[in-house]
């Protein structure tokens, strides 16, 4: 078909089409987000060339240069790009299960209940090892979109009223929330904060290894159901005529957005509107289709988290601005100008 590349596999029962601009947009992200990893390890104290910043990390550049870039500031890069990658995949998924363009992992309360479980298991047990965290806010955020799911069940679950019911979620979860960080130990507190803003700094390997093995299972998972998500989008009747098992597939993606979301916020806390920002900026650039929204929107999401800290550590140095401030301040103008554009649709 003119406008399309058409992809099967010999091997597996697999194929899906691409919008042609795809792999060239997906190549020109990489290779940006790529560079703006490169310029971030780089800024510093220490300033180090981009040029010695990869030698470095092939193991060729000066031994002066290996703990500062392979030590200190590389795996904060890498979180930031798996964070990115993991809050625009989770919405993408959630705009195109509700059809609803506004939609994010803070819309059914997703990000408030990873939030609310990873403030529990700072301030009442701060003894518990920092391991936990992912597995608190998977757990929070999944009790969250679980409650929602249940609330808004009524002979089907109604994208809207799912919606609506998670923004009642998110509610109540903040207002929990804010009593913990009132009433808590002050040094606990303080530490539950810092993480609330959103940030990357002073990540180590230990979370690399931390927030990997969930991308690594469900992003894959993710780019595999992108046509059930083409399907789901188009309404329930019509992806029920297409011959999809509705509440299975729905099920199961927000399955992957819930498992998403909940490791990048128990990584590097909430940081806002990536999910929102994201996929619209990757639907412009691939089109509708999800098998190519879907990858574009991940490396977006990357470039986005890993600009956003390196804006944040220049702007003001020698002081740094934790990068959820950063999204938020671009954030926040984007999302009042998606609600112009549809109350002028």
């Amino acid at each position: 078909m003119k406008g399309w590349i058409a992809v099967r596999s010999r091997v597996l029962p697999v194929s899906f089409r691409l919008d042609r601009r795809v792999p060239p947009v997906l190549v020109g992200l990489s290779l940006v987000t790529l560079a703006i990893m490169v310029v971030d390890v780089g800024v510093g104290e220490y300033p180090i060339a981009p040029l010695e910043v990869i030698k470095t990390v092939l193991g060729r550049g000066e031994s002066d240069h290996d703990f500062i870039v392979n030590t200190l500031r590389l795996p904060r890069a890498v979180v930031a790009a798996l964070v990115g990658m993991g809050m625009a995949l989770s919405g993408a998924i959630l705009q195109g299960l509700t059809r609803n363009d506004l939609a994010s992992p803070g819309v059914i309360g997703l990000n408030a209940g990873a939030n609310l479980a990873a403030v529990i298991l700072l301030v009442l047990v701060p003894s518990l090892p920092i391991q936990w965290l992912p597995v608190a806010a998977f757990g929070g955020a999944a009790l969250a979109t679980l409650l929602a799911y249940t609330l808004a069940w009524k002979k089907g679950s109604s994208p809207m009223r799912l919606i609506l019911v998670g923004i009642g979620i998110a509610s109540l979860a903040g207002a929990i929330t804010t009593a913990l960080i009132t009433f808590g130990p002050i040094y606990v507190v303080s530490q539950a904060m810092v993480w609330m803003s959103g940030s990357v700094y002073g990540r180590s390997w230990e979370h690399v290894r931390q927030i990997l093995p969930w991308m690594a299972l469900f992003i894959p998972l993710t780019f595999g159901l992108a046509r059930h998500l083409n399907a789901l989008h188009l309404g329930d009747d019509v992806a029920r005529g297409l011959g999809s098992r509705v509440e299975w597939q729905r099920g199961l993606l927000l399955l992957c957005s819930v498992a998403l979301a909940g490791a990048s916020v128990a990584v590097a806390g909430p940081i806002g509107f990536v999910g929102l920002m994201a996929p619209h900026i990757a639907r412009r650039l691939s089109g509708p289709s999800h098998e190519g929204l879907l990858p574009t929107a991940a490396l977006v999401g990357a470039a986005l988290v890993v600009g956003s800290d390196l804006l944040g550590r220049v702007l003001f140095a020698p002081y740094e601005i934790p990068c959820g401030l950063i999204t938020a301040a671009l954030g926040a103008p984007y999302f009042l100008y998606l609600l112009y554009r549809t109350r002028k649709a």
